[in-house]
């Protein structure tokens, strides 16, 4: 079966059982971004086992599918948890504008240049988050008025340039922020996660789009399968409440540690 058209010209010819993968890991980092973020973790490796794509093209597709998976995951935490527009909005602005910045530089600053820093962050947010194990159960926010904007706009800000640039682990990050920084629920923190995540997947996709960096059909069958995934995932989490939500970050960011710090070691 011919499915070039996925990838286009100048590619090798995409084969089913290469496409069946994507679709699944699709499904299930949809899933997994929707509760605490980290889908790319999945997603982002096998889109790289596409013959012929450069990194770039695998970022920018691998953005394509999260941003379909992102918007469905954001729109169903904000029916059933509806969000602050006052908090939401200038996080979704700010995290937009950062991470086009960091897709402009993604090609000029290697991956490897921030993967220690990020793996340090990860055990020290791994290891905060132990230590404190009432911390996110309710929403006891520590700031109000601008302080707390002011906050939320600066979390925006650094997580977003961070996923233009590389992008694992990136809703993991503002769900942790907006848990210690500004004292929401796991439950909530990841219900606006979504929305400012959706913002930076956009603010990203727009400038590889600009460079013609995306294969749209490809874009499209990791889009599909990422909405199947959120819808589920959204769905999950706000049934199964902080509890469910801290466990899988839990797992999500040891897993992440595990990736990135093995990438450090062997050079990747």
């Amino acid at each position: 079966m011919d499915l070039s058209f996925l990838t286009g010209s100048g590619f090798d010819t995409a084969t089913p059982g290469l496409v069946t993968l994507l679709v699944l890991t699709g499904l299930a980092a949809g899933f997994i971004d929707a509760v605490v973020g980290g889908g790319g973790l999945l997603q982002l490796p096998v889109t790289l086992m596409i013959p012929g794509l450069t990194p770039v093209q695998a970022l920018a597709t691998n953005k394509m599918g999260s941003v379909f998976g992102t918007a469905t995951s954001a729109v169903t935490f904000a029916r059933r948890i509806p969000p602050d527009p006052r908090t939401v909005l200038p996080m979704a602005l700010t995290a937009f504008v950062a991470a086009g910045a960091g897709a402009a530089v993604a090609a000029l600053l290697p991956a490897g240049v921030f993967k220690p820093i990020i793996v340090v962050a990860l055990v020290a947010v791994l290891a905060f988050t132990v230590a404190k194990p009432a911390m996110g159960r309710v929403t006891e926010l520590r700031h109000t008025g601008a302080r707390h904007y002011a906050l939320a706009v600066l979390l925006a800000a650094v997580i977003g340039f961070y996923d233009g640039v590389m992008g694992p682990g990136t809703g993991s990050f503002l769900i942790i922020g907006l848990v210690s920084l500004l004292g929401y629920s796991f439950l909530e923190a990841s219900g606006k996660a979504k929305i400012a995540n959706f913002a930076t997947n956009l603010g990203a996709l727009v400038v590889f789009g600009a460079h013609g960096s995306i294969l749209w059909g490809l874009g499209l069958v990791l889009g599909l399968s990422n909405m199947a995934g959120g819808y589920v995932g959204a769905r999950t989490a706000v049934a199964r409440g902080n509890s469910f939500v801290r466990v899988v970050f839990f797992v999500v960011v040891s897993v992440l540690i595990l990736k990135l710090g093995w990438d450090v070691l062997t050079g990747r």
